[in-house]
C-alpha cells in the first residue's frame, strides 16, 4: 500500500488543488507532481515550526512570559543558521536540480561538496561568537535583564547546533532538487519531533528550563545531520531505500568553476536571510519599547505565523525543483508553466489556511497564555499575521523560479526594501506617536510581508529569470 496517498496534507493539498483545476488556472496532472514534491516538505516544515512553538510554549508552561520573552530575544540569533544555510542551499537546489534534470551527476556531487564546506567555514565563526558572549548579543534586543539572563542561556547552549542546522539544509535541498522530498520529511521531521520529545523531558522532568530546550535542539539537529552525512555517501539509508543520488567520499572534490557559480548564485540569498534575519534585531528592539506583554504576544504571533507559513517550504522549494530541472533539460517555456502552475496553486493553499487560523485566532492564542490581560492582544496579532501571510504565499512561489534560475539578487532587494524603508520606520512610528501606538506593529507585519512580495512577484513576471539561467545552466561552461 502506499502510505503517502493516506496522508491528510497531501489529501488537502489536492482537494485545494483540484478546484484551481476545475476553474481552469492549473493543469490536473501539475497539480498531483507539484503536491508529491511539495507535501513531504510541508510536513518538514509543519514539524519544525511545531518544534519552536512547543520550545515557546513549553518554557511559558514552566517559566511564564518573561522566559517567553528571553527565547524570543535569542531566537534571531539561532535564525543566523538559518540564513547563513539558508542562502547557500538556495544555491545548492538551484545548481543541483539543475544537474539532475541534465544527468550531470559528476557536477551536482561537486557542488553538494563545494555546499558543505562554504557552510562549514561561514558557520563556525558565529559559534564561536555565541559562545564567548551570549549576554552582550541578547542584551542588545532590549528585553528586560530577567528575560537577557533567559535568553543567553538559551544561546550559549544552541550556539553548538548552529553548523548542524545549516548544514541540515544543503542535505535536504540536495534531495528536494533531485525530486525526492519525502527522505528530507523523514529525517527533518523525525529530528524536530525527537527534539519536542527531549524538550519535554528536560524541562518538565529536569526542571532544565531554557537550558532544556536549546540542549534538544542541539542533539536532534547533530542526529539528523548524521543521517544526511551517512545516506548521501553511501546512496541511501538502511529501511528509507536508495537516494536519487550520491556523493561520493572519493574524489574528485573540487571544482573550481562550480564553486565560482555557487557562490555567485548564494551570496545574494545569503545576503537576503540576512537582511531579513538582521531586521529582526532592531524590530525585537522596538517591540521591547512597548512592554514585556506586547513583546510576549508579538513573540507567540510569529510562532503562529510560522506555522501558517509552512506551505512555502514545500511550494517554493517545488517550484525551484521542478523550474530547475525544465531549464536544465533547456524547456524555458515549461519552466515558466510550472512556474506559474504552482504559484496559483500555492496562493490556493494559503487562502484557505489564512481563513481558518482567522477564524480560531483566540483559542489558538489560549494555547500560549491564559492571562485575560494578554490574550487579547496575542489574537490581534494573530489575526494581523493571518493577512499579511497571503503576500508570504505569493513571495514564496515566486521566489521558487529565481533561485532555480540563479537570478537570486531581487529577493535582496525585496527584503532590503520590505525591513528597512518599510517595516523598521513604521513600527517605530508606534513609539515616537502615541495615538498610534500598537496599530504600527499591526501595520509593520503586513509592510514585512507585503512589500517583498510585490517586489519579487514584479520580477517573477518579467521573465528575466529564464535570461539568467542560461549562465548556469550545465553547458553554459562549455559555450563560453
Amino acid at each position: 500500500m502506499n502510505w503517502s496517498r493516506l496522508n491528510p496534507v497531501r489529501a488537502v493539498l489536492l482537494a485545494v488543488g483540484s478546484l484551481v483545476a476545475r476553474a481552469g488556472l492549473i493543469d490536473r496532472e501539475r497539480v498531483e507532481r507539484a503536491t508529491d514534491l511539495s507535501w513531504p516538505r510541508i510536513i518538514t516544515g509543519l514539524a519544525r515550526m511545531s518544534r519552536s512553538t512547543a520550545d515557546v510554549a513549553m518554557v511559558g508552561i514552566a517559566l511564564g512570559e518573561t522566559a517567553i520573552a528571553g527565547v524570543g530575544a535569542a531566537a534571531p540569533f539561532w535564525g543566523l543558521a538559518f540564513a547563513l544555510g539558508g542562502g547557500v542551499a538556495g544555491g545548492t537546489i538551484g545548481q543541483v536540480s539543475q544537474r539532475f534534470g541534465a544527468e550531470a551527476f559528476e557536477e551536482l556531487a561537486l557542488s553538494v561538496k563545494a555546499s558543505a564546506v562554504l557552510t562549514v567555514l561561514i558557520t563556525l565563526p558565529v559559534v564561536a561568537v555565541y559562545l564567548l558572549v551570549p549576554n552582550a548579543l541578547v542584551g542588545l534586543i532590549g528585553a528586560s535583564p530577567e528575560a537577557v539572563e533567559f535568553g543567553a542561556d538559551y544561546l550559549a547552549v544552541v550556539a553548538i547546533g548552529v553548523p548542524f542546522a545549516a548544514l541540515n539544509l544543503i542535505g535536504s535541498r540536495t534531495l528536494v532538487g533531485a525530486d525526492d522530498a519525502w527522505t528530507p520529511m523523514i529525517l527533518r521531521g523525525g529530528g524536530a519531533v525527537m527534539n519536542i520529545a527531549i524538550n519535554a523531558v528536560l524541562i518538565f522532568v529536569f526542571d532544565m528550563g531554557v537550558v532544556g530546550a536549546a540542549i534538544g535542539t542541539v542533539v536532534s539537529n547533530a542526529v539528523v545531520t548524521t543521517g544526511f552525512a551517512v545516506g548521501l555517501a553511501r546512496g541511501g539509508l538502511p529501511g528509507m531505500g536508495a537516494f536519487p543520488v550520491q556523493i561520493p567520499l572519493s574524489g574528485p572534490h573540487f571544482d573550481r568553476e562550480l564553486a565560482s557559480d555557487l557562490v555567485e548564485m548564494a551570496t545574494p540569498l545569503v545576503g537576503t536571510n540576512l537582511a531579513r534575519n538582521g531586521g529582526q534585531f532592531p524590530k525585537l528592539y522596538i517591540v521591547g519599547l512597548f512592554g514585556e506583554n506586547v513583546f510576549a504576544a508579538y513573540v507567540v504571533a510569529m510562532r503562529v505565523r510560522g506555522l501558517m507559513d509552512t506551505p512555502n517550504w514545500g511550494f517554493s522549494m517545488s517550484s525551484s525543483s521542478l523550474v530547475g530541472q525544465a531549464l536544465g533539460a533547456d524547456d524555458e517555456g515549461e519552466a515558466g508553466e510550472w512556474a506559474a502552475d504552482v504559484l496559483r496553486f500555492s496562493m490556493a493553499v494559503y487562502v484557505v489556511i489564512a481563513v481558518g487560523v482567522f477564524a480560531l485566532a483566540r483559542p489558538i492564542g489560549s494555547v500560549f497564555v491564559d492571562d485575560p490581560d494578554i490574550l487579547p492582544t496575542v489574537t490581534a496579532f494573530i489575526r494581523v499575521a493571518c493577512v499579511g501571510v497571503l503576500f508570504s504565499g505569493v513571495y514564496g512561489a515566486a521566489t521558487g523560479p529565481l533561485r532555480a534560475s540563479g537570478d537570486t539578487r531581487w529577493p535582496l532587494y525585496a527584503q532590503l526594501t520590505g525591513l528597512y524603508l518599510f517595516t523598521l520606520p513604521i513600527a517605530y512610528l508606534g513609539v515616537v506617536a502615541d495615538p498610534i501606538g500598537v496599530q504600527a506593529l499591526y501595520a509593520a507585519i503586513f509592510a514585512e510581508m507585503a512589500v517583498p512580495a510585490v517586489i519579487v512577484y514584479h520580477r517573477y513576471r518579467s521573465g528575466e529569470w529564464k535570461v539568467v539561467s542560461r549562465d548556469y545552466r550545465p553547458d553554459a561552461a562549455a559555450t563560453d
